[in-house]
C-alpha cells in the first residue's frame, strides 16, 4: 500500500495498526516471555547447545525483534510499547551482560540492534559510537575484525548500514555518521554489490539468491533495497545487480524465494524455496520502481 500503490497515509496507518493484533505480528508478540525474551535467549534461544557456535536458530529475542520491525509494527501501539519496555528493562546480552539496547561486541549484531532500537524509539547512541570506531580501512565492517580480519564483510556491512540509516531517520544525523555510511556504501558500490574488487568474480553465489527473512545475511536484493531506502539516485555501478533482479521475475510477474537460511523458526512465513515469494516480490518491485524499470 505504501511503497507500490501510493495509498493515503491514513489508509496505510490504519492497516499498519493491525500488525500487532492480526497475523504474524500478533503471533510473534504472543510468544514473548514474561522476562522480556523470546525462547529464553537474547541472540540464541536458551535451549541451544553453546558448544555448537555455528548453529543458527532464529527464535530468540534479537531476530524476533528484527522480524517485528520488518513487519511494520507500529512502535506507538500500547501492546508494542509494553513488549519493548520489557526488553529494555530485562533483556541482556550473554557476551557482555549489557542491556539489549546498549549493544554487544560484534558489529553485525549491533547493526541489527541499532536498526531495531531506532525503530522502536530507544536510545541506541552508544551503539552508534561503537560502530563508528569499528569501520575498517576499506570503508566497511567485519565481525571478525577483533580476530584480525582487515577486509570488510558484505554481511556485516549491510547490517551496519541499515542500522545507521535507521538511526538517522529516527534521531537526525551527524557528520560522522554520514561520512561512515558513505564509506560503507562505497565499499558495496566499488564491488558492483556482489563482486570482488580485485578479481571481479562473484564473491559468493548465495549473494545472487534472494532470501526472506534475510537475518544477518547479505544478498543483492537486500543491498539494492537498502540503496533505494536512502532516497539517493541510482548509481551506475548498480546496473548489473539491477539486471540480475529483473532477470528473476517469472511469467506471472513474481519473484521466487531462493535461499532460506536454515535454522529453527517460530513459524514459516514463506516457502519452500523455489515458490513465489510475497516478500521478495514486494522488495524487487519497489527496487525496480526506484530504478525506473519497474
Amino acid at each position: 500500500m505504501r511503497d507500490l500503490e501510493e495509498e493515503s497515509p491514513d489508509l496505510v496507518k490504519a492497516e499498519r495498526a493491525r500488525v500487532a493484533s492480526d497475523g504474524w505480528g500478533a503471533r510473534l508478540l504472543d510468544l514473548q516471555g514474561s522476562d522480556g525474551r523470546w525462547d529464553g535467549g537474547t541472540y540464541r534461544p536458551g535451549w541451544v547447545d553453546e558448544s555448537k557456535p555455528f548453529f543458527d536458530a532464529w527464535t530468540a529475542t534479537h531476530f524476533s525483534l528484527q522480524t517485528l520491525r520488518e513487519l511494520g509494527l507500529d512502535p506507538g501501539d500500547p501492546r508494542v510499547r509494553r513488549a519493548v519496555s520489557l526488553v529494555h528493562d530485562s533483556v541482556k546480552w550473554a557476551v557482555n551482560d549489557a542491556p539489549y539496547f546498549k549493544g554487544e561486541t560484534e558489529p553485525c549484531i549491533n547493526g541489527i540492534a541499532l536498526a531495531i532500537g531506532s525503530y522502536f524509539g530507544e536510545d541506541v547512541d552508544g551503539i552508534v559510537d561503537r560502530l563508528l570506531q569499528e569501520s575498517l580501512g576499506d570503508g566497511g565492517w567485519n565481525c571478525w575484525a577483533e580476530y584480525g580480519a582487515s577486509v570488510s564483510s558484505f554481511h556485516t556491512t549491510i547490517c551496519v548500514l541499515e542500522g545507521l540509516l535507521a538511526w538517522e531517520s529516527a534521531r537526525g544525523s551527524s557528520d560522522a555518521v554520514v561520512s561512515a555510511r558513505s564509506r560503507g556504501e562505497e565499499y558495496l558500490l566499488e564491488r558492483g554489490l556482489f563482486r570482488g574488487r580485485s578479481t571481479g568474480q562473484v564473491v559468493d553465489p548465495r549473494f545472487t539468491m534472494f532470501s526472506f527473512p534475510t537475518r544477518w545475511y547479505y544478498d543483492v536484493l537486500r543491498g539494492l533495497d537498502y540503496f533505494r531506502s536512502t532516497g539517493a539516485a541510482v548509481d551506475d555501478r548498480c546496473a548489473e545487480a539491477i539486471d540480475l533482479v529483473e532477470g528473476k521475475r517469472d511469467a506471472a510477474g513474481r519473484w521466487p524465494l531462493e535461499n532460506t537460511h536454515q535454522g529453527p523458526t517460530h513459524f514459516r512465513m514463506e516457502g519452500p524455496d523455489g515458490s513465489p515469494s510475497r516478500w521478495n516480490t514486494l522488495r524487487a518491485m519497489r527496487v525496480l520502481d526506484w530504478t525506473g524499470s519497474g
